[in-house]
C-alpha cells in the first residue's frame, strides 16, 4: 500500500518563533548543587576548529584509536563582581529581599547601567539568613574587542548561609573559568541564534516546494486550512521571524580549558575574530549564534552518568583564511 500522508514539515515545538528580548539570554532554571560555586560562566564565541583524540571509550568501535572531533573556540575573559542578589521564597515565586553593592565599580560599567550614587549596603544581612531561598552574583563581563560589557546574574550552589560567604568573598574581585567548570565536565550551552529576518514558509518551516504550475508560485503553503472551521490555525507554517531566537543545547563536553589563547589560534587569525589574547575553553560540537556573542555556560541540569573518555593529542591550528597565509 502507498503512502499518503507524510509528517508536518517543521517543529512545533519551538513555536512562537519570535525575536529575544536582547542579545544575550536570561537563565530561568538552575541544578541542585551542593557545592559552593558560581553554577554559570559566560564567553564569547570565537570559531570553530578539530582536535585529534584518542578515544578512551571501551565500549567505542574506535577504542584505543585517533579521532577527530570538531570543537567551538569561546574565549572567556573573567567576570567581574560589583553585587549580591539575595532572593526569598514567596506564593508568588523567589523575590528580592536586598542587594550589596561594591564601592569601587568598573568605568565601563556606565556604558550599561545607571551607578548607583552611594554605595548600597544593608549591615543587617547576616540577620536575614533565615528569609534567604537564594543567592546570586551581579557581575559583568570584560569584553576583549569593546567596551560595553554585559550584566547578568549567576546563582551560587550550596546552602544559603555557605553561598553568601563565598559571596561576600568575591565582592569586587574577579571570577575566572577555573573556578567552575573543569576539563571533562558536562555544560549547557544557552545563547541567542543568528537573526535571518523575515523569510518564506520554505525556509522558516521546510515545507516542500511546489510543482511548477502550482498557480504560479511555488515557494508557499498548497493550503492554508478548510473552509471550516472558517479560521486560519496556528499550524499552518507561514513566513515571518527566522532566527534569533534563545535555544539551549545540552550536554556539551569541556574539552579544554587554556590560558593563552594563542596556542590555538589558527594562523592568520580566526576569520571575523582575530587573535585570542586571553583565557579560552574548548566545547564538543557546535554552538548557536554568531561569532562575538555571549554564550552562557550553565552546569548540566541532567548530565549523563557515563563520561566521554577521550585523550588530547592536538588542536588544529592550520590556516582558516585560505591558501594565501604562509604557516
Amino acid at each position: 500500500m502507498s503512502k499518503t500522508t507524510k509528517p508536518r514539515s517543521g517543529s512545533l515545538a519551538f513555536s512562537p518563533r519570535v525575536r529575544a528580548r536582547r542579545i544575550y539570554p536570561r537563565i530561568n532554571s538552575w541544578p541542585e548543587s551542593k557545592e559552593v560555586k558560581p553554577l554559570l560562566f559566560a564567553g564569547y564565541k570565537a570559531g570553530m576548529t578539530h582536535i585529534i583524540a584518542v578515544d578512551k571509550n571501551k565500549n567505542s568501535p574506535t577504542y584505543e584509536r585517533t579521532i577527530t572531533i570538531p570543537v567551538t573556540i569561546i574565549e572567556v575573559p573573567p567576570l567581574v563582581v560589583f553585587g549580591i542578589r539575595l532572593y526569598k521564597q514567596t506564593p508568588y515565586g523567589k523575590k528580592v529581599l536586598t542587594e550589596v553593592h561594591t564601592d569601587k565599580f568598573d568605568k565601563n560599567l556606565a556604558r550599561k547601567m545607571k551607578l548607583p550614587k552611594k554605595k548600597k549596603e544593608d549591615n543587617k544581612i547576616d540577620d536575614k539568613i533565615g528569609d534567604i531561598n537564594e543567592v546570586r552574583l551581579l557581575v559583568h563581563t570584560k569584553p576583549p574587542f569593546k567596551k560595553k560589557p554585559e550584566v547578568f546574574e549567576i546563582k551560587v550552589g550550596g546552602d544559603p548561609k555557605n553561598a553568601l560567604a563565598y559571596a561576600k568573598e568575591k565582592l569586587g574581585k574577579e571570577i575566572t573559568i577555573d573556578e567552575v567548570f573543569k576539563e571533562g565536565d558536562y555544560i549547557d550551552v544557552i545563547s541567542v541564534t543568528k537573526g535571518k529576518g523575515v523569510q518564506g514558509p520554505v525556509k522558516r518551516w521546510g515545507i516542500k516546494i511546489q510543482y511548477r504550475k502550482a498557480h504560479g508560485f511555488r515557494r508557499h503553503v498548497g493550503s492554508m486550512g478548510p473552509w471550516h472551521p472558517a479560521r486560519m490555525m496556528w499550524r499552518i507554517p507561514q513566513s515571518g521571524q527566522t532566527g534569533f531566537h534563545v535555544r539551549t543545547e545540552v550536554n556539551k563536553v569541556l574539552v579544554k580549558v587554556g590560558k593563552d589563547g594563542k596556542e590555538i589560534t589558527p594562523a592568520g587569525g580566526i576569520p571575523h575574530y582575530g587573535v585570542i589574547k586571553g583565557r579560552y575553553i574548548l566545547i564538543s560540537g557546535s554552538v548557536p549564534g554568531p561569532r562575538k556573542r555571549l554564550i552562557m555556560l550553565r552546569s548540566a541540569l541532567r548530565p549523563p552518568e557515563k563520561k566521554m573518555m577521550t585523550e588530547l593529542v592536538t588542536v588544529s591550528t592550520v590556516s582558516q583564511q585560505g591558501a594565501r597565509v604562509k604557516v
